[in-house]
């Protein structure tokens, strides 16, 4: 990007250009720890911005890349390529919440906890809850399609995004779906923009659905000898049609370094627990956690704790949500891939990953939303030792291979991005990717957003 470039640029944003090394730097890596610098960064306001920004990277042809957080586990928002990283954070206004249709319209750089909190002051719930909404933002959300702790029950971001309003990669805005609960005219682009990855249109205003909130909710751990029984113990509960807003499964080593957070006593023998959750109305909480906690005896828990109020329930979601950045006491590095396969098929999930780990010689640490059969497979590495790195990408693969083979998904809510880029056709075949690439061509013909993403071969996507 040259000093036209950046000129052209300060025409549009003023002061709101940054170009400093400094504040670059903080702007060049996200969640998964690689970075590559941008030539600048930029912080727009308004949806115009936005569009004049791409039609200026169509004519002087420098890359965008939008970005929310910057929390996500793919390198979807890490600008491979320099180029302007366009920042969505000051676009965070929650333009309206309607209680009588049941939903909310925000922009981009709304944190997702934020419109979880005004939502549940007006007695209505958003549930797409990623273990990141204190800070991630509904941009992100959409552009990943995130899913988080109550998708078992509630479903994941696509399920509650209506409409969007998107600047392509063009520079057209365009608005898509509806406010309504139905609606069927033509292709469904809202569903096609969401889980893009910012490769087809950077979302500048979105229409979501809201729930009527839960009046209450009960909350259980329950205690299991190994990764086997727990996983067994979700594809039984499941099969009983005993369905709970959040299951999650944390192995021994994800446990104890999250204890070292969270002070928590486990009971000897212990290799696996379940963080259970139950909602609905009060009268029948009382009745679902009793029926859950039957069934974990059933299917062999060696203990189940019930928490007894607000803050024993907090104190557990604590524990759950310590886990990924505790990690690191385990090894400096984390590759973490979030695969998910069938519930059925969950524990033989578990069986492979733990012979995997002893076969590889690679600690394996898996927690997540078991409920739905999305585990966080987490190789901890030194980063030090090249021969150990190398036995942890040939590990990587081995899961995809196995997940795939199981029926399952290689990734169920960080995206592709660069991280997963090299694996996608394994999932999705030779002709799934050539039609992606013919889709990505037609909303950006000239490769101008987020470019390296998901197709890392090509330096551009032309028509």
């Amino acid at each position: 990007m040259n000093e036209r470039t950046i000129s052209a640029l300060r025409g549009i944003f003023g002061g709101r250009l940054a170009t400093s090394r400094e504040d670059r730097v903080c702007y060049s890596f996200d969640a998964t720890g690689k970075e590559h610098l941008p030539d600048a960064v930029a912080f727009p306001e308004t949806a115009d911005e936005v569009r004049r920004t791409v039609l200026l990277a169509n004519e002087l042809r420098f890359p965008v890349i939008p970005r929310g957080a910057g929390s996500g586990f793919s390198g979807g928002s890490v600008p491979v390529r320099g180029g302007l990283v366009l920042s969505t954070e000051r676009m965070d206004r929650i333009l309206s919440i309607d209680g009588e249709n049941l939903v909310a319209v925000v922009e981009p750089g709304v944190v997702t906890g934020t419109l979880k909190e005004e939502a549940a002051r007006r007695g209505l719930f958003y549930p797409p809850d990623p273990a990141s909404f204190r800070f991630s933002t509904i941009g992100g959300n959409i552009a990943e399609c995130a899913g988080g702790m109550c998708a078992v029950k509630y479903g994941v971001t696509r399920d509650y995004v209506l409409g969007l309003e998107a600047v392509l990669g063009t520079g057209e805005m365009i608005r898509t779906g509806v406010a309504t609960m139905k609606g069927v005219v033509g292709y469904d682009l809202t569903r096609m923009l969401v889980g893009s990855e910012g490769t087809l249109g950077i979302v500048t205003k979105a229409t979501l659905r809201l729930i009527p909130l839960p009046e209450s909710t009960g909350t259980l751990l329950a205690f299991f000898r190994s990764n086997g029984d727990g996983s067994r113990a979700v594809a039984g509960m499941i099969g009983e049609r005993i369905l709970p807003c959040a299951l999650e499964l944390m192995d021994r080593t994800a446990i104890e370094c999250a204890r070292s957070l969270v002070d928590l006593p486990v009971p000897e023998g212990t290799g696996c627990a379940l963080l259970i959750e139950v909602d609905g109305p009060k009268s029948s909480v009382a009745d679902e956690a009793r029926g859950v906690e039957e069934a974990c005896r059933r299917f062999g828990a060696i203990e189940v704790r019930r928490a007894a109020d607000a803050e024993g329930r907090e104190r557990l979601w604590t524990l759950r949500r310590s886990i990924s950045p505790a990690l690191r006491k385990v090894n400096p590095v984390k590759i973490n891939e979030d695969i998910v396969v069938p519930r059925s098929q969950l524990p033989d999930m578990m069986d492979f990953l733990s012979e995997l780990g002893a076969r590889q010689r690679v600690q394996i640490v898996t927690f997540g939303h078991a409920g739905d059969g999305n585990v966080h497979v987490n190789l901890m590495i030194s980063g030090t030792d090249e021969e150990e790195r190398r036995r942890a990408d040939e590990a990587v693969s081995e899961v995809f291979r196995k997940t795939v083979e199981l029926g399952g998904t290689i990734s169920g809510e960080h995206g592709i991005g660069i991280s997963k880029a090299p694996y996608l056709a394994m999932e999705v075949g030779p002709l799934g990717v050539s039609v992606m690439k013919r889709l990505k061509a037609c909303f950006d013909p000239n490769g101008i957003l987020n470019p390296g993403k998901i197709f890392p071969e090509e330096q551009a996507v032309r028509a």
